[in-house]
């Protein structure tokens, strides 16, 4: 099988074993378990088809990689591996769903399509493997330099979030939710940091020589939209849980980082 098949099956492979893991432990955030992993392993089998003698492969690989990294260990500190570590998020929406409705929304949305996102955003190491001719150039230094400059502002804004909550746990008075720091200018910098890795990680097929219009566009583009429509859900149990939210929404951007409004 061709390298693309091979990770296509892998995908099919890892969407059912989602499934069945929901079915069998009534949790549905299996996907999220290896959100961090599934594309690290899809660009690194992409880059293993060259031996790891293609450089921009090897540099995706390492840029991957250490996105999955950070996004692990950040995922594994809010015990989010850990049995009863489901999002939040899922078990509101089952209180807006009938039974037989959320169970199709559990495999057809959370783990046939979250699981082929995942293999979307890879695609521009697919796209690399096959326009191998390119030497590495302007735009692929200024794509792993904008990669790693969101990596460090996800970084923070993570760690930032993490402080917060520790301390609300501790039962710390005053705001319950984040404003400050980085959430100051955007309510979701993680949010749009992460967006933005795969943007630039997208430019790579560009620089491979695929043209602006590839099929690797299609991933950074239903990201983009998966986290809209999921900022919106997230806020609006924010607002139920806040009053105040509302004037945080107000006053702060919601994604791109800006100026706050007086």
């Amino acid at each position: 099988m061709s390298p693309l098949a091979v990770a296509v099956v892998a995908c099919a492979a890892l969407a059912a074993l989602c499934w069945l893991l929901s079915l069998l432990t009534r949790e549905y955030s299996w996907v999220d378990r290896v959100w961090s992993l599934a594309p690290v392993f899809y660009v690194t089998w992409f880059a293993a088809q060259t031996g790891f003698a293609d450089p921009r492969l090897v540099l995706m690989t390492m840029l991957a990689a250490a996105w999955g990294a950070r996004l692990t260990f950040n995922f594994a500190r809010k015990g989010g591996y850990a049995r009863g570590g489901e999002d939040y998020r899922w078990s509101v929406l089952r209180g807006m769903m009938s039974p037989a409705l959320f169970q199709a929304f559990n495999l057809l949305f959370i783990a046939a399509y979250q699981n082929a996102l995942l293999l979307l955003i890879s695609l521009p190491a697919w796209v690399a493997l096959r326009e191998p001719s390119a030497p590495l150039g302007v735009l692929d230094l200024a794509a792993a330099a904008a990669f790693v400059l969101l990596l460090v502002g996800e970084t923070v804004a993570d760690q930032q979030q993490w402080v917060f909550q520790e301390a609300k746990r501790r039962g710390a008075s005053g705001p319950r939710f984040v404003t400050t720091g980085l959430f100051r200018y955007s309510r979701h910098p993680n949010f749009f940091c992460e967006q933005g890795q795969w943007w630039c990680f997208y430019l790579f097929s560009v620089a491979a020589g695929a043209g602006w219009l590839n099929l690797s566009l299609v991933g950074p583009v239903l990201l983009t939209l998966l986290f809209l429509g999921s900022t919106r859900f997230t806020e609006s149990i924010s607002v139920a849980r806040y009053p105040a939210y509302r004037e945080y929404q107000r006053r702060t951007s919601r994604l791109i980082p800006w100026l706050p409004r007086s």
